[in-house]
């Protein structure tokens, strides 16, 4: 498992984009995560699916409530990272009304959440190989902090968690 210290590992993450940008279009838009960490100080929470209890009603909200707060903190982006297709993400983040708060990054085929060590079988459960609950606090593109929650636990992944480890 990726620790305090190390630099994250270079994976591709997909964001659903409503708005066509500079060099981005409307749709699934790829981004190396080793580029978009670059001079960052980034909060990557990750979960195990979209449209979940628990990441629904209070995991993604938490985040979204408290954008100001880690703002002042010194955080320029906040990422939502699931094994999910990037469809999916966009969708749960209109749900959720993100509102370009939280970036909603899907790691679909899990390359990111492999190289990080935080995988987690939910396979007799029927729903696949799934990340871990997690916070990490990323600071160009090395992280400062790490918290992994327990099985079944929402106690240190949270944004108040965050919050207090910046």
């Amino acid at each position: 498992m990726i620790a305090q210290g190390q630099q994250l590992p270079n994976a591709t993450l997909y964001e659903f984009l409503d708005v066509a940008t500079e060099g981005c279009s409307i749709g699934p838009n790829a981004f190396e995560v080793s580029k978009e960490t670059a001079g960052k100080k980034i909060v990557i929470f990750g979960l195990p699916g979209a449209f979940t209890p628990t990441c629904s009603a209070k995991h993604v909200p938490g985040y979204v409530a408290n954008y100001d707060a880690l703002k002042a903190k010194g955080v320029d982006e906040i990422w939502c990272v699931s094994v999910n297709d990037a469809f999916v993400m966009g969708a749960w983040g209109k749900d959720q009304q993100v509102n370009g708060k939280v970036r909603m990054m899907a790691d679909g085929s899990g390359e990111f959440t492999k190289k990080l060590g935080l995988e987690l079988d939910l396979v007799a459960r029927g729903l696949g190989i799934r990340s871990d609950r997690y916070v990490m606090i990323v600071d160009n593109g090395v992280v400062k902090h790490l918290a992994v929650e327990g099985p079944g636990k929402f106690e240190v992944s949270n944004a108040e968690s965050a919050l207090a480890a910046l």
